[in-house]
């Protein structure tokens, strides 16, 4: 009998379109902070919802970011 279902690349494919399309929205509604700095100073205020996390990120930087959100109980996604 043939297969059923999706393969994982497309579902791959279908979330990172889905982060892309909404981060899109995000960029014209002009309410993100880009930039270490006011990333930080968002999570210390606990203002921000999501903290988007770049591939190359140094370890020791993403490690620090991601401490302060689970302070503030903030979203962290790992963008690859």
């Amino acid at each position: 009998p043939p297969a059923v279902g999706g393969s994982k690349k497309s579902a791959k494919k279908n979330a990172k379109e889905g982060i892309n399309s909404r981060l899109n929205l995000v960029m014209k509604s002009g309410k993100y902070t880009l930039g270490y700095k006011t990333v930080l100073k968002s999570l210390r205020s606990g203002k921000s919802k999501l903290v988007i996390i770049c591939n190359n990120c140094p370890p020791l930087r993403k490690s620090e970011i991601e401490y302060y959100a689970m302070l503030g109980k903030t979203g962290v996604h790992h963008y690859s």
